[in-house]
């Protein structure tokens, strides 16, 4: 068993008087993906925007390689090596692909910003490593051939690849993935699944949100699953698929 690289300890979120997430512990180890799933309203969303800093949790704790981070905001979250998607595609539609994986590599950046009129210090063997893993993130993510395009005139497959791609240029120690095959057809749903399996061959462990159950079967280590924002069932995908209490809550969709 690896040790674990993040670690969600009796996660408490409420709105209001409505409790959305219930003292939710797990932990996402190093070098696995774990699934998240569970019905509409399970807690999914919530959780996982919790995690990633938009909403302040309520009670709990939570732990990135060690370190306290329910307190901190989201872009010291990511500094601190925990990326994120979103359900809809996050673009900047006039960048070109390049450019906005660019854009996500700015938290990794030490240099100081002087360096870059004289290029001096730091600046050039950092900016060396920079495009080799920019190079390396676009033939992962299948984007080489359109690196150069603008990011409005990608498909929307594409796009959503180019998410994955921006959450990676951050050089992460977790990625969030929230509803990554939305809007995906089958063939591009298995180009996702090797891509999500590339990102953990990286060293980077994942942390995938799906409805897609043939997907998350396929890609993940480990499944916990939310119903009425409190955990239900932990396990690998073949106990997941056979444990009574999913099947009941998913009223027979995981069988």
């Amino acid at each position: 068993m690896t040790a674990p690289v993040l670690k969600v300890n009796a996660l408490c979120k409420s709105f209001g008087g409505v409790r959305a997430i219930r003292d939710l512990t797990f932990e996402v180890r190093a070098g696995e993906i774990l699934g998240l799933i569970g019905p509409n309203g399970s807690g999914k969303s919530t959780t996982v925007n919790s995690l990633a800093g938009i909403f302040p949790i309520t009670s709990g704790s939570l732990q990135l390689d060690g370190v306290q981070v329910d307190g901190m905001p989201e872009h010291s979250r990511v500094a601190g090596g925990l990326a994120r998607t979103f359900q809809t595609a996050s673009i900047f539609a006039e960048f070109t692909v390049r450019e906005q994986i660019l854009l996500g590599s700015n938290v990794t950046r030490t240099s100081h910003p002087l360096t870059s009129v004289f290029s001096i210090g730091r600046k050039v063997d950092e900016e060396a490593a920079l495009e080799k893993r920019v190079a390396h993130i676009l033939e992962i993510t299948g984007l080489t051939d359109v690196e150069h395009k603008r990011v409005a005139t990608i498909s929307s497959a594409q796009q959503r690849f180019l998410m994955i791609a921006t959450a990676l240029a951050s050089d992460p120690k977790v990625v969030l993935l929230d509803e990554p095959a939305a809007g995906l057809v089958s063939h591009e749903r298995k180009t996702l699944s090797q891509l999500i399996k590339s990102i953990r061959d990286l060293g980077v462990s994942v942390l995938v949100i799906e409805h897609h159950m043939a997907l998350i079967m396929d890609v993940c280590d480990r499944i916990v699953v939310l119903n009425f924002g409190q955990k239900i069932a932990e396990g690998t995908p073949e106990e997941i698929r056979n444990n009574p209490v999913v099947i009941d809550a998913y009223l027979g969709e995981v069988a």
